[in-house]
């Protein structure tokens, strides 16, 4: 670890790296408020503990420049509630139990948990409800923002997944997590509008105010 890079340094450049999924030096070190030159002593120490990565972009003439992003390791910093007990639970599930049967019991989870939810987020406004789903979230270990769009919905943005490594053996668990969602905010529409698993560098809610409710 650089010397002069203090520990809250380098946990900030990699915060900024999961919520920008990839960026140029230049763009975090304006984001962080240093130096340019001081910017890349941080990832280069961090490209070092094979925490970030880059990849050299031709955009015009010139030396091409280099977009970071976080490596694998990189993302495993963050918290993962994952956990190997689960993925057994899982494997012994689809052994012994017909698909179907395995489907409906994550959906049932599902629905319990929006149950949970729904009596967390109470009956305010949907910003309201909203923001305390993202702080839910984040207490369970995601990395969750929710922005407003320009036509009145909303975007839930989850930068971190608490069940990333289950996803990837599980995708059938991804569908859960929608239905959780639509289950969750009854009163409004609610689509996947990024995904992990399809290459996205979030998973991502759009949540849109029903005009039946």
């Amino acid at each position: 670890m650089d010397a002069q890079a203090p520990a809250s340094n380098r946990e900030a450049v990699l915060s900024l790296l999961l919520r920008r999924g990839e960026s140029e030096a230049g763009v975090l070190a304006a984001a962080m408020g240093i130096s340019v030159q001081a910017m890349r002593r941080h990832l280069r120490s961090l490209a070092e503990d094979q925490l970030v990565e880059a990849t050299a972009l031709a955009s015009g003439p010139g030396r091409p420049s280099n977009r970071w992003r976080l490596t694998r390791k990189g993302e495993d910093h963050f918290p993962d509630g994952s956990g190997h007990f689960a993925l057994g639970l899982l494997d012994s599930m689809r052994a012994t139990l017909p698909p179907e049967l395995m489907t409906t019991l994550l959906q049932q989870q599902a629905i319990g948990k929006s149950e949970h939810y729904r009596q967390r987020l109470g009956n305010g406004p949907l910003e309201t409800r909203i923001q305390r789903l993202a702080d839910l979230r984040c207490d369970e270990g995601y990395v969750t923002e929710c922005v407003r769009d320009a036509d009145g919905s909303w975007c839930l943005h989850e930068l971190h997944c608490s069940v990333q490594r289950i996803a990837e053996e599980f995708p059938v668990v991804c569908d859960q997590e929608l239905m959780l969602m639509r289950h969750t905010f009854q009163d409004c529409d609610v689509e996947r509008v990024h995904w992990r698993l399809e290459g996205g560098h979030s998973c991502g809610f759009k949540i849109t105010p029903s005009p039946r409710a």
